[in-house]
């Protein structure tokens, strides 16, 4: 997967101390059908997902990745969850704190296809089959953007 410049020249300056990041995950539906891809770097099947530019609006960064990835235009309609992933430590010892933001987005134009390299193939699944074909932890990213109503935070005090 390609890592973004500015995190290319952070590990310069900080080495493989943990970095923290926002990340997009882009859980985007047609009718009853939800898009989904084989990731190039682990083989899992996975929503869309990316990582928040420096200075960028995370929404804008879910329809970002959409089209860099998949090659279809969305439309972003709500912040669904907002958690911290476990610490994620790459092959190369780098490690990074990922606070994932879930965004409920809409299709709306293009037919899903392997644009970038980051995904190996693109399809559209049915919303019942979420459990069936995805880890636990995707699953519950899609079942959060799927389930109506506030935006769900992990936490919040004790």
């Amino acid at each position: 997967m390609p890592t973004p410049d500015f995190v290319l020249e952070l590990r310069r300056h900080v080495g493989t101390v943990p970095l923290p990041l926002v990340g997009v995950t882009a859980v985007i539906r047609r009718g009853d059908e939800v898009l989904l891809g084989r990731r190039s770097d682990n083989g899992r099947l996975t929503p869309l997902t990316g990582i928040v530019d420096p200075g960028e609006e995370p929404a804008d960064a879910a329809a970002r990745e959409a089209l860099e990835e998949a090659g279809v235009g969305i439309g972003v309609d709500r912040l669904a969850w907002v958690h911290q992933i476990p610490r994620v430590t790459y092959a190369n010892g780098d490690r990074a704190d990922y606070l994932d933001l879930v965004f409920a987005c809409r299709w709306l134009s293009g037919e899903p296809t392997p644009v970038d390299g980051e995904m190996t193939d693109l399809g559209w699944y049915d919303v019942s089959r979420v459990d069936e074909v995805l880890d636990a932890e995707m699953a519950a990213r899609v079942r959060a953007a799927l389930t109506p109503g506030a935006t769900r935070f992990e936490g919040g005090g004790r």
